[in-house]
């Protein structure tokens, strides 16, 4: 009889304890998922990052939804692609904040199948649920939610916010430029 390995993260990107647990059912939704990892590094999140497959692992699955709480995350983000398993049993498993990013997948409808997986989770048992291969948006959400009771995060999304709003006025300006108009 194998055991699974104990639910520790695989990686950790700090010192600090994670705040933010990103994690994933296989190595290739890291290629989507690593953009979450960017994006809190790029605002100071602690995190850490795994994989949890709800079919391969499920006891390390169950045994890291019902101790994260005890280890100090305050959200966690989920991949899945196909049917999408790994964030609604997660959410099953903690009352933690769990958000996923539906995983394009090489089904015929292309990650459509995640998102609805995720999307028609039971009453009670809530998915937060972004765009097909949204991992970006999935790690501002998860700062937004830690920025609720952090006033430096709040600062950083202010900050971020602006970025996204003077890269658009910078653009207007070079169409300007260019003969284009935004009238």
């Amino acid at each position: 009889m194998t055991t699974s390995p104990p639910a520790t993260p695989a990686v950790h990107e700090s010192t600090e304890t994670p705040l933010v647990s990103i994690i994933m059912g296989s190595q290739s939704d890291l290629k989507i998922m690593s953009a979450a990892a960017e994006v809190l590094r790029q605002f100071g999140v602690a995190y850490e990052i795994t994989l949890v497959s709800p079919h391969r692992t499920p006891h390390r699955l169950v045994e890291y939804a019902e101790n994260a709480r005890k280890r100090g995350l305050r959200v966690i983000i989920a991949g899945g692609g196909g049917a999408a398993h790994l964030p609604g049993m997660i959410a099953a498993f903690t009352t933690l904040p769990v958000i996923g990013v539906p995983i394009n997948s090489t089904t015929s409808i292309h990650g459509l199948d995640s998102v609805l997986a995720m999307l028609q989770m039971p009453a009670g048992v809530p998915v937060a649920t972004v765009a097909i291969d949204g991992a970006i948006n999935a790690a501002v959400l998860a700062t937004e939610i830690l920025a609720l009771s952090n006033a430096r995060l709040a600062d950083v999304l202010e900050k971020y916010r602006t970025s996204l709003k003077d890269k658009v006025m910078r653009t207007i300006e070079e169409l300007r430029k260019g003969g284009f108009s935004d009238d």
